[in-house]
């Protein structure tokens, strides 16, 4: 057996466990094991523990909330940041939600996407036949109609 490649394998083991290098998902057999991020927009070490990472994209998310793109699958608690941001827009400290909004709809063209809100599934594919501005309206109003700790308030995007 060549010795190259076995050093190889152990550097890089090392290297995932000393932190070296930065992870684009949570680690095999966690519950969001199906999310996914952009290395180049998350800088996250891969000796992070799993709810140290979510914290770490939440937080990225909160500081740059267009990054929420440049997730695949996000978790429940990733979706919430992004529904607290649209709504403390939607309150005027921010501006129109609309591209949040977009955002949030793409997200969940995956069946893989857990559902942060009961019922948000339905009410996104419910506006599948519209265009995007129509489809990011009608989900305001959904937003806005329905009781939720984010007290979502109608507003035009």
């Amino acid at each position: 057996m060549p010795l190259l490649p076995v050093i190889m394998n152990l550097l890089g083991r090392a290297s995932r466990a000393l932190g070296f290098e930065t992870i684009d998902a949570f680690p095999p057999g966690h519950v969001h094991a199906r999310t996914r991020w952009d290395r180049a927009y998350f800088d996250i070490a891969s000796d992070v523990k799993a709810d140290q990472i979510e914290s770490a994209v939440c937080e990225a998310i909160a500081n740059t909330p267009l990054v929420f793109g440049r997730i695949v699958n996000p978790t429940p608690r990733m979706q919430r940041t992004v529904l607290g941001i649209i709504d403390a827009r939607l309150r005027g400290s921010g501006g129109a939600p609309a591209d949040l909004v977009r955002l949030l709809i793409e997200a969940y063209r995956s069946a893989d996407t857990v559902e942060a809100i009961p019922g948000l599934r339905a009410a996104i594919a419910s506006t599948g036949h519209l265009e995007m501005p129509v489809r990011v309206v009608r989900l305001l109003d959904y937003l806005a109609d329905m009781p939720s700790a984010f007290d979502v308030i109608q507003a035009q995007p």
